[in-house]
């Protein structure tokens, strides 16, 4: 029952979230390309309906970032994927790799504190 909620309430999540969030990031053209390349190497797992999903979405928002979004409740080779690099299927979880290595960071608070030391003003 409780996912067939979240299932239904995703879509007025989504608006919410896309009207109640501006940019307070303003970056020139050249250092937001620099942050657009730095994020390439980070992939967020979440699902729509997650409200702590929708809280790092918002905060990606809000520092102007350009992250792929995996959601693993509709693409099942995402959810593997997670599984098999992070061990569990929690949302939601910053997979980071750096140097050559790949780190899965769990828990909404510290992908923010992550984001906002990594890329904030």
């Amino acid at each position: 029952m409780r996912s067939l909620i979240q299932t239904l309430l995703a879509p007025v999540v989504w608006v919410a979230e896309k009207l109640g969030t501006r940019r307070e990031v303003v970056r020139d053209e050249s250092e937001q390309a620099r942050t657009d390349q730095a994020c390439e190497s980070l992939a967020l797992y979440q699902f729509w309906s997650c409200p702590y999903c929708v809280r790092v979405r918002r905060e990606l928002t809000r520092l102007a970032l350009t992250i792929e979004i995996r959601d693993i409740r509709l693409d099942p080779e995402h959810r593997r994927a997670l599984l098999e690099g992070g061990g569990k299927a929690q949302v939601p979880c910053l997979r980071i790799e750096e140097g050559g290595e790949t780190r899965w960071l769990y828990e909404s608070s510290d992908i923010i504190d992550y984001l906002r030391r990594r890329f904030g003003e």
